[in-house]
């Protein structure tokens, strides 16, 4: 009896341990089909359907940036009425501040948001600065009052001209975020192991930069036009229109993009290399100081003694 009750608990127990098996052999036939089926997904996006959104994107956006910057000397000088070398000074700042930003928004869209979530936070930020700037442009009570004669005229005030600092700095920040990620962002829609011609990217960047030099073209005839000769509130709300689509355009193919996680910045792998580099020189400095000062104090001792 006693036998036969053993060989009973032993079969129970091969058969649970059996069932234990087939559940971890179906829970990992689960985990490799979630896999295959995000590998699937993954390779379902991106591509050339992404381009026209990305492609519109970008020439919103050339055509709101160019239209917004080339002809800013003129609206500083005769719309608020600023001395020429201050209005200098005020736009190269913003253009250092502009050339800055991109290390800050790469690092961001590297280390934590991601490219796209950084493209889109910036396209907002940059947005709001062109309303700024354009509703300082059309409200009378932003903007010092007309001076056809260019002669004693009167210099924009404290106030007005701190709407226009803050409008070229949410400019400026949004800049930071675009300017590094967009080319990026398209690169990533396109498997870059094959080849050109069968990933096609070769063709995406060809229009890329076509419509780049197009919008830059129409901005700098077409809206510089407008800001001469019809009105700067028009001449501003314009590329500020265009900004909107840009944004609008970009988020619409959201369905559709590669998102990449972010990896990690590589400012940061350059920083930890140089701290190494730094504590391993001063570890050497001081392994060889410390047999010379060993030396010294020898010396010091055995010296004899005066008198």
């Amino acid at each position: 009896m006693e036998e036969k009750k053993m060989s009973e608990n032993y079969r129970d127990d091969q058969q649970q341990e059996n069932k234990h098996q087939y559940d971890d052999d179906d829970d990992d036939v689960d985990v490799d089909r979630c896999n295959k089926q995000h590998q699937q997904h993954q390779h379902q996006l991106g591509g050339v359907r992404t381009m026209p959104f990305i492609l519109a994107n970008e020439v919103c956006d050339r055509f709101a940036s160019a239209g917004f910057h080339a002809n800013m000397i003129t609206y500083l000088t005769q719309v608020l009425n600023l001395p020429l070398v201050k209005a200098s000074n005020t736009l190269s700042n913003f253009s250092g501040t502009s050339s800055f930003t991109p290390l800050i928004g790469a690092f961001i869209a590297d280390s934590f948001a991601g490219r796209f979530w950084t493209i889109v936070i910036a396209s907002m930020i940059y947005v709001l600065g062109m309303v700024t700037i354009t509703i300082s442009a059309s409200l009378p009570q932003l903007r010092p009052p007309p001076c056809p004669t260019q002669e004693n005229c009167q210099e924009a005030s404290n106030l007005q001209l701190w709407v226009l600092y803050l409008a070229l700095l949410l400019t400026s920040l949004g800049t930071g975020g675009i300017r590094p990620c967009v080319v990026t962002f398209a690169a990533d829609q396109f498997d870059m192991s094959k080849s050109k011609t069968e990933s096609r990217s070769w063709n995406f960047f060809n229009w890329y930069y076509f419509c780049m030099g197009i919008a830059s073209l129409l901005a700098l005839t077409v809206v510089v036009y407008i800001q001469d000769n019809v009105s700067w509130g028009w001449g501003l709300g314009i590329p500020t229109i265009a900004m909107g689509l840009s944004l609008v355009a970009f988020i619409f193919g959201a369905p559709l993009y590669k998102k990449i996680k972010p990896m990690g910045s590589p400012f940061v792998r350059v920083a930890q290399v140089i701290v190494a580099a730094v504590k391993k020189e001063t570890s050497l400095g001081q392994m060889i100081l410390m047999p010379c000062m060993k030396t010294e104090s020898l010396m010091l001792i055995s010296l004899p003694m005066g008198g």
